[in-house]
């Protein structure tokens, strides 16, 4: 059996309707997605490591996938169980040294209880991004500038371990994710004046995401979805790039036709793009 650690967004529900894995829901509580609950599993809070490693192996789970955002969490507020408690310094300990360190931090944790860690595509494959066009708008000359300088942009921020994702126009980096994601990234741009973005009449700039070199590509890849599409159009973008085999796009039939509507492209791109 499958052990799915589910946080917010659209991936957790995504890989729970498409794996034919029997699966184990965690829902962390206050983030997993309501359509999670009536899946076997049960709701934890952040703080019961403890109860989440009781309730996995009574239910004879042996893997374990991550999916779905989580915030760093306030540790001062958490109120974790025994086994919580013990692993609690050894994770905040390695907060202090970024997000891919806590990351790891916590996978630590399972492994030490014999749990073995699985990637997202091993129980969808058909999430992963692939080097092609989704949609039948195409990138025009000026987008693939913007796609170079936007991806050249998310692994700089990637490197020093801060986000993602970027967003540039007209060769200009508008904006790069931090803490606060790319929903909300969008939405910076989105308030930006018109002289520097697009619009929906007269759309310009790229959204592109790429994993962090420094990253444990078994969770936490970055990932796109109707949401993003719609995000990005409604900041007067021209399309959407992801790196293909380092991104997960959720749904791509239901992606590729919000593009269309919406008059915009997506794209995987390969690996070694604007390297």
């Amino acid at each position: 059996m499958l052990g799915l650690i589910a946080g917010a967004g659209e991936l957790p529900v995504a890989i729970a309707d498409g794996t034919d894995e029997e699966i184990y829901v965690v829902r962390l509580k206050g983030l997993a997605d309501p359509a999670l609950e009536g899946r076997p599993g049960g709701e934890f809070s952040l703080g019961q490591l403890g109860g989440v490693i009781e309730a996995l192996k009574s239910a004879g789970v042996a893997r374990v996938m991550f999916a779905g955002y989580v915030d760093r969490p306030d540790f001062s507020t958490l109120k974790p169980d025994w086994r919580g408690a013990r692993a609690l310094p050894r994770i905040i300990a390695a907060a202090t040294r970024g997000d891919d360190a806590l990351l790891r931090a916590v996978l630590a944790e399972f492994e030490r209880e014999g749990f073995e860690i699985v990637p997202v595509e091993s129980a969808l494959e058909t999430l992963l991004a692939e080097p092609v066009l989704l949609t039948g708008t195409e990138p025009r000359e000026t987008d693939k500038i913007d796609i170079e300088t936007a991806i050249a942009a998310a692994r700089a921020i990637g490197a020093l371990d801060i986000g993602q994702a970027a967003v540039a126009c007209a060769g200009l980096v508008l904006a790069v994710e931090a803490q606060e994601g790319t929903d909300a990234m969008l939405r910076r741009v989105a308030g930006l004046p018109l002289r520097l973005r697009g619009s929906a009449d007269q759309p310009r700039g790229v959204l592109a995401k790429a994993p962090k070199p420094v990253q444990d590509r078994r969770v936490d890849l970055p990932a796109i979805g109707v949401q993003t599409v719609q995000g990005a159009a409604a900041a007067g973008l021209a399309g959407i790039a992801v790196e293909a085999g380092g991104a997960l796009i959720i749904n791509k039939a239901a992606v590729a036709a919000a593009a269309d509507a919406a008059g915009i492209f997506v794209m995987g791109v390969a690996p070694d793009h604007a390297r």
